[in-house]
């Protein structure tokens, strides 16, 4: 597994050559952030799915920042994040505004938006400001119990999955053998 991920990963001299990104060298060339074993590919998958949910373009800067701190593949933590797409970001959403519903107890069901009329438009503009601010706070709080939620089941799932590729392959090595 680890060397077809390497097939895909930029190496170093790639990096220290992009005049954008040679500010940042030592920060990017830290062995950590390109590291392939269990516990940073977990980790970078971790991130990913937990910065996926971050709005707009900012989800793989945020991605890029996790992956620094922690110490995780920072490739692997940019590539995570387009989970999210214009097909999967709003049942995501949805998902998460029930999970803030349930988290912040509000047993309301479901606002729906106040219809679009161009003939009152500063109405309608009025009226879509109070709608999002009620469904601000449980759409917050849900979206951060779920990214926290899937980042956790990313992590285990990929330790998983990597120990499960790693027995396979002992046991193949050792059938080989006798």
């Amino acid at each position: 597994m680890r060397h077809y991920l390497k097939k895909y990963l930029p190496d170093h001299e790639t990096i220290r050559r992009n005049p954008w990104l040679r500010p940042f060298e030592s920060t990017l060339l830290h062995p950590r952030l390109w590291h392939l074993n269990r516990h940073s590919v977990a980790g970078g998958v971790a991130a990913g799915l937990f910065c996926g949910l971050i709005p707009g373009p900012l989800q793989m800067l945020a991605a890029a920042i996790c992956a620094v701190v922690f110490r995780v593949n920072l490739p692997l933590a940019l590539l995570v994040t387009v989970y999210t797409n214009p097909l999967t970001i709003v049942p995501l959403y949805l998902l998460a505004y029930q999970l803030g519903r349930l988290a912040t107890g509000q047993s309301n069901g479901f606002i729906a938006p106040p219809e679009f009329s161009l003939t009152d438009f500063v109405g309608w503009t009025e009226a879509m400001q109070a709608w999002m601010l009620v469904v601000a706070k449980p759409l917050g709080v849900g979206l951060v119990v779920l990214a926290a939620g899937l980042a956790v089941i990313g992590y285990f799932a990929t330790k998983a999955v990597w120990r499960a590729h790693l027995i396979a392959a002992w046991r193949r090595r050792k059938a080989l053998r006798s």
